[in-house]
């Protein structure tokens, strides 16, 4: 359960330095999610979801770090 919320933490981190760094461009990145299907979303969602599942695999299983 730590690693989980350690990680909810990263990710929160990460997206605070982009909108701190890039507020204009994140305004228009979050404004173009609208004109996308929501099945298009949906699988990039997915394929996000499966390439960091993987990656975190990868990380555990190999002397990587």
């Amino acid at each position: 359960m730590r690693d989980f919320l350690t990680a909810v933490a990263l990710a929160l981190t990460f997206e605070g330095i982009l909108y701190a760094l890039f507020p204009a461009s994140m305004k228009r990145m979050l404004a173009s999610l609208l004109t996308h299907h929501d099945q298009s979303l949906r699988w990039a969602g997915l394929i996000a979801a499966i390439a960091g599942v993987a990656l975190v695999a990868l990380i555990r299983r190999t002397s990587i770090v």
